[in-house]
């Protein structure tokens, strides 16, 4: 109790000099609540523990557990992660890294004020809109665009516009989930339409979407399915097929391709993803997609088709609380900007990571692990070596292909593997790796330039940590 007894009060640790340094910081409100805070956490430590300390051995315990709150609370909760594991388009971690040139653009377009809602040659309102439908519309083909702010709010968008209080015919093949518990039929739901599926699971034909047309269809809706493949005894109505059907009855057409692909990848053998200018070619009068997985963007649902329905979606009430802000417009535009340019992998880092040849990923590799190969004079490394590995795109996207790549393997001895790669998820920057047996995997398809030495930095603190050296 005489612990206890012994804690300064909170004016009185608030008039210590190194509280004043604090208070020229940080606002006196939020300091006084970190101190609260700290004078708390120390109370009930004290309460189980034997021996008194002195009022000046718990000021400092104080000043110091002040010091933890107050740099946590400061830092934010966002981190730079180093992304080891081999998966392209990460949701986890944010899909999508932005390249250069689009951050670029970010910094020149938003870090100010910008003509967002302006048209500079009249000196009136603008649309937000403007900056990016031009270009969607340039490499897609279609009449025009409308971007929100993701994909699925791009689906829900799109029927409710079109088909509220009416049918859309779905086939169960393509009932899918988009990702995050968000179900196509979910989402039908809140959209207001309602949905009439028609089919089976393995099987559908354009007769089934023929027979299920009636006074009250308003859509024919179609699902790409980018995060899953259903192989075997199966069939399913192309696109072409069901545009052929909605001409003939007057219905428009809707597909959601979930990832939207610009760029020609099959010279790497991604071939299963269509291109958004081919589904605008083939027909549809409404296609959706994101913009933060094979595009290479930020996230953002883009919607681009015949100009008198993407109308409508733009004068929809909902598009006020799904419209995207200044920060997304500058990000899609930049990279946008980049698809105009002969080689849009250079400066995409999506597209650079999945069209890098084996042969570069595996020279990277062992250059990284020349470098690792200092770490083992450390105990718990026992060996460091470059292996073939399987990488994967992610987001969704190519569910059953695997990218050949390569990773550093560093073999580890006498220490926990999960201890290991806890603490380097914990550093800041953190480093996600793979976990293979007694060995950390550090795939170096998703290393960015520079990350390599934070890998280094990084591992070495914590090898240091664990006793080593």
């Amino acid at each position: 109790m005489a612990n206890l007894r012994n804690l300064p009060p909170v004016d009185e640790i608030l008039l210590d000099e190194g509280v004043k340094h604090v208070l020229q910081i940080y606002n006196r409100e939020f300091v006084t609540q970190k101190i609260r805070q700290a004078v708390n956490q120390i109370r009930n430590e004290m309460k189980n523990r034997d021996g008194e300390l002195s009022r000046t051995e718990l000021t400092e315990m104080i000043h110091d557990r002040l010091k933890q709150l107050i740099n946590r609370a400061s830092s934010g909760t966002l981190r730079k992660v180093i992304n080891g594991t081999g998966v392209v388009l990460h949701t986890n971690l944010g899909r999508s890294p932005l390249g250069p040139a689009a951050l670029q653009y970010i910094n020149e377009t938003a870090g100010g004020y910008c003509n967002l809602e302006f048209d500079l040659a009249t000196g009136e309102r603008g649309s937000r809109y403007q900056h990016v439908e031009e270009l969607l519309v340039e490499l897609t083909g279609a009449e025009a665009a409308l971007v929100v702010n993701n994909n699925a709010a791009a689906v829900l968008l799109g029927l409710n516009t079109l088909a509220q209080n009416q049918e859309v015919i779905v086939s169960r093949g393509q009932l899918v989930e988009i990702g995050g518990a968000f179900r196509i039929p979910e989402v039908m739901k809140q959209s207001g339409a309602i949905l009439q599926e028609v089919g089976t699971t393995n099987k559908t034909y354009v007769s089934d979407f023929a027979e299920a047309i009636n006074d009250n269809t308003a859509l024919l809706f179609a699902a790409h399915p980018s995060n899953y493949r259903i192989v075997g005894f199966t069939e399913e109505v192309k696109l072409a097929e069901l545009v052929r059907l909605g001409n003939e009855t007057g219905l428009p057409v809707m597909e959601d391709l979930g990832s939207g692909v610009f760029y020609e990848l099959e010279p790497w053998g991604l071939n299963a993803e269509p291109l958004v200018k081919q589904s605008i070619a083939a027909g549809a009068d409404i296609v959706t997609f994101s913009g933060d997985k094979l595009l290479g963007g930020p996230q953002a649902g883009i919607i681009v088709g015949r100009k008198n329905l993407v109308t409508a979606m733009k004068k929809n009430q909902l598009t006020r609380a799904l419209r995207v802000d200044k920060l997304t417009i500058a990000a899609l535009e930049g990279t946008l900007l980049e698809y105009l340019k002969n080689n849009p992998a250079r400066e995409i880092p999506v597209l650079h990571m999945l069209t890098r040849p084996a042969e570069v990923l595996q020279h990277r590799a062992e250059e990284i692990a020349g470098m690792l190969k200092s770490l083992l004079d450390f105990p718990y490394i026992n060996k460091v070596e470059v292996i073939p590995v399987e990488d994967m795109v992610g987001g969704g996207a190519y569910p059953v292909h695997n990218l050949p790549g390569y990773a550093v393997k560093i073999s580890l001895t006498g220490i926990e593997l999960e201890n290991i790669a806890k603490k380097l998820r914990l550093m800041d920057p953190a480093v996600l790796t793979r976990k293979q047996d007694d060995s950390l995997l550090i795939s170096v398809r998703t290393l960015l330039a520079g990350d390599e030495i934070w890998v280094f930095k990084q591992l070495s603190r914590v090898l240091e940590s664990a006793g080593g050296k």
